[in-house]
């Protein structure tokens, strides 16, 4: 339940054509993420199914579709399989950093062919380095950048991993109980290293370390092309009407 000192004020959005499943239509109910609240309620809601879209938290409130799920691994009981293990083995030459969420040209170039390559025909396609800043900057929540840099080859001036190729990124929150994945491209051209994957793999280490229990990795859509991929990292609880169980 949720203890701030205003309980927040919930909207609900008019139907739109659902980018998951051909022929459904979408709402959401959303509310506000802003003012000192902001980080205990993102906790909150992200407990209870919403996502964070720059100061906004949602979550699907369609009238006669509920096939998004919310999903989340489970940290403790992960343990990579063999395919895992060699993802994670083709990209042992990345370096993670973990910086402060200010939008840079030099992410806004690898999201933008990021975009361009696979989610052309999404809601992101027109997004100018303004809207890409808001999506990065624009938090009152515990929130940054994670990116991942090819080691350099040659070290100029020291072993600084800021002087390696930027390859992928994640927008991660920290929550009170995990890591919440709110977005992540990455570069298109090396398809061979699984940089996808190899990120939740890389978040679910972070998580470890970090004493969290769980990874959110937003909503897994039965049917649909883009989340499928969700249901690959098993152990994952699911939110279902009786709360997170795990899944069978």
């Amino acid at each position: 339940m949720y203890e701030g000192r205003k309980f927040p004020q919930f909207y609900i959005t008019a139907s739109s054509p659902c980018p998951y499943l051909v022929g459904r239509m979408e709402r959401k109910v959303f509310t506000h993420l802003i003012g000192e609240d902001a980080a205990r309620l993102n906790d909150t809601l992200s407990q209870g199914g919403f996502r964070r879209s720059q100061n906004i938290a949602y979550r699907p409130a369609c009238e006669q579709c509920s096939s998004c799920i919310s999903v989340r691994i489970v940290v403790d009981q992960f343990h990579p399989s063999r395919t895992y293990r060699r993802i994670l083995g083709r990209n042992r030459d990345l370096v993670r950093l973990e910086v402060e969420s200010r939008a840079t040209s030099e992410q806004y170039s690898l999201f933008r062919r990021y975009i361009d390559s696979r989610h052309s025909d999404g809601g992101m396609a027109e997004m100018t380095v303004l809207d890409y800043a808001a999506m990065v900057e624009d938090s009152f929540v515990n929130t940054h950048m994670v990116e991942y840099r090819l080691k350099p080859r040659i070290r100029l001036a020291g072993p600084d991993p800021r002087k390696g190729e930027l390859v992928a990124a994640a927008l991660t929150d920290r929550l009170a109980d995990g890591l919440s994945m709110i977005y992540s491209f990455y570069d298109v051209d090396l398809s061979h290293r699984s940089l996808g994957t190899f990120m939740i793999l890389d978040h679910v280490e972070r998580a470890r370390a970090l004493g969290l229990p769980y990874v959110y990795l937003g909503y897994w859509v039965p049917g649909s092309d883009k989340m499928g991929y969700k249901e690959r990292f098993r152990p994952q609880e699911r939110l279902t009407p009786e709360g997170w169980r795990l899944a069978e």
